[in-house]
């Protein structure tokens, strides 16, 4: 079924972090919006990725948290894991959050289409309904925000049982007593680090030289000592030859050894998911890795036709797709906006120990031709570290070198240990607002907060450290 075109300021097609954060920006900006969904507001962040993640990586605090409280004098019994209780509060989560998305969309009056939206010429968008009636849209302008898919190796297949992507792994109803997990980057160690506290063998298998290649080796060197110390098997520069699987097991061969796992998880990262847009009546093209091509403030080469978050080759963060969505609506409302200064973003992984970081690496910064100072402090130092128990991890300041009696800029800060994805913020504003060493070194940090030790790293390259 049709019927004549419905016409919108702004259409957006995709509901995840960059669709509902632009349907949501664009209507608080006085726009008439409609938001094209074919599955469940929130997309892949709300229901299989980021907030499931993190609830399960929740668990396995709290399962650390009781099997270490002996330590404080806190008696009890070894605790086990009800992973069916687990689910069923990781769903109460995610669905408490879905409403709360849903609900602000109607109170901005967006108009929500439940369907497969494809773009066509003239801004055009043909809706297909998922109770199968067909209807055509079409707007001023377009926001492209289908988002992702896990990636996969040619020869394996994802069957749900023994060969998993993310989407599978987090609905698990039982834990596997043995995984590879192939893939090292961030949600290969989150995976690893949460089934290893549920009680899983883990081996990560990565063709890189190590795990968490983007970050500071610092960072990644020490999650790396920290996995084998808990058991966590972990392989760099190793080659995935293939499978072979069986009833009750598969074996993944490498080059020098078989690895036989109740189940493989997936974890090669995400392609964009533009199979669906339709875009062949448009001028929008596709690289050689999916991606739509845009310029600086996410334009694609059709007139009034955006595309943000996964579907652009830019940092796979949901936050990333949050800015796009800003700077796009600001674009389109001819408001002054910057373009997204992606080499800044704020970086989180939540395994354990956690990683954070912003800015440029140790190896990034001699590359880009700055002489640089590096500060480095370790936890075992610091007093709100030692009182919780986690000692493991360390700050580090990448900063230009001082001249003339001037203090250099910060460039990169960058830290793994506990709670760290919540002490990132003063680190990132430092460096986006381009803060030198002496002026960051003047902040009074409370005592005792792990955050002291962001002050103390930033301090030492004063030349003046008070506990370094």
């Amino acid at each position: 079924m049709s019927q004549e075109p419905t016409y919108f300021d702004l259409i957006v097609i995709g509901g995840g972090p960059g669709g509902y954060a632009s349907a949501l920006y664009g209507s608080a900006a006085g726009m008439n919006v409609a938001l094209v969904e074919m599955a469940k507001i929130g997309g892949t962040c709300l229901h299989v990725g980021c907030i499931p993640a993190k609830e399960l990586l929740e668990t396995a605090s709290v399962l650390r948290t009781v099997r270490e409280a002996e330590e404080f004098g806190v008696i009890t019994s070894e605790p086990t894991l009800n992973l069916s209780k687990t689910m069923e509060r990781k769903q109460g989560v995610i669905n408490q959050l879905t409403t709360g998305v849903e609900s602000l969309l109607e109170r901005r009056k967006v108009t929500v289409f439940n369907g497969t939206g494809s773009l066509l010429t003239d801004r055009q968008v043909k809706v297909q309904g998922i109770d199968g009636l067909e209807i055509m849209i079409s707007g001023d302008h377009v926001i492209l925000a289908s988002g992702s898919k896990p990636r996969t190796i040619p020869g394996f297949e994802i069957d749900g049982k023994r060969i998993l992507t993310s989407d599978e792994l987090l609905s698990l109803d039982e834990v596997p007593k043995s995984v590879a997990i192939i893939g090292g980057g961030a949600i290969g160690v989150e995976f690893a680090s949460a089934l290893n506290d549920f009680g899983a063998s883990v081996t990560i298998v990565e063709a890189l030289p190590e795990i968490l290649a983007g970050c500071d080796k610092d960072l990644s060197k020490t999650v790396s000592r920290s996995f084998k110390k808990r058991g966590i098997r972990v392989l760099t520069g190793c080659t995935v030859k293939g499978h072979t699987q069986k009833e009750d097991k598969v074996t993944l061969h490498l080059e020098d050894e078989d690895i036989n796992v109740e189940k493989i998880v997936m974890s090669i990262g995400r392609r964009p998911f533009a199979d669906l847009l339709g875009l062949s009546e448009t001028s929008i093209s596709v690289d050689a890795n999916g991606f739509i091509p845009v310029d600086p403030f996410c334009r694609t080469d059709e007139k009034h036709v955006y595309a943000i978050g996964d579907l652009i080759n830019t940092p796979q963060l949901a936050h990333v797709a949050f800015a796009e969505a800003i700077m796009v609506i600001k674009d389109i409302c001819s408001e002054e906006v910057a373009p997204v200064d992606y080499d800044k973003v704020p970086w989180a992984i939540y395994c354990h120990p956690e990683v954070a970081f912003a800015g440029l690496t140790e190896l990034k910064a001699k590359e880009a031709g700055y002489e640089i100072e590096v500060s480095k402090h370790r936890f075992t130092g610091n007093g709100r570290a030692m009182i919780v128990g986690e000692t493991e991890g360390l700050v580090k300041v990448v900063a230009e070198k001082s001249q003339n009696g001037q203090s250099g800029q910060i460039l990169g800060v960058h830290m793994v240990g506990p709670w760290v994805t919540e002490q990132l913020g003063q680190g990132y504003l430092a460096i986006n607002w381009e803060a030198t060493v002496d002026e960051v070194a003047e902040f009074i940090q409370p005592h005792p907060t792990m955050s002291e030790l962001f002050g103390e790293t930033v301090l030492a390259l004063t030349g003046r450290a008070l506990h370094g």
